[in-house]
């Protein structure tokens, strides 16, 4: 009586394999599906980062450029261009005194 139960499940045991074999192929479908759109919403995320550094590093260079330090300072900060007259040389003359002075 076992065998006949068994040969009556075995049609019902293999469309329930089948069945089964094709929803997980559906379901790996959909889920490497999921994760292309995934990768491909973080490599335009990744894209726009990049372009904003380029942009800022740009804007980095243009702003310490020397002329524009330089307008800078002339406008907003009210300096002037150092003219010769206004170096201060400094000698390297230590400050020894001559002991005979002091006997």
């Amino acid at each position: 009586m076992n065998d006949d139960k068994l040969k009556d499940l075995k049609p019902f045991l293999s469309i329930l394999i089948i069945i089964g074999t094709l929803f997980s192929l559906v379901f790996l479908q959909m889920e490497e599906r999921r994760i292309g759109y995934a990768l491909l919403k973080q490599s335009r995320e990744h894209n726009k980062i990049v372009e904003q550094k380029r942009i800022k590093t740009i804007a980095l260079a243009k702003v310490t450029r020397p002329e524009h330090v330089e307008r800078m300072a002339e406008t907003r900060l009210t300096l002037k261009k150092i003219q010769a007259n206004q170096i201060i040389h400094l000698s390297g003359a230590s400050f020894v005194t001559d002991t005979r002075e002091h006997n």
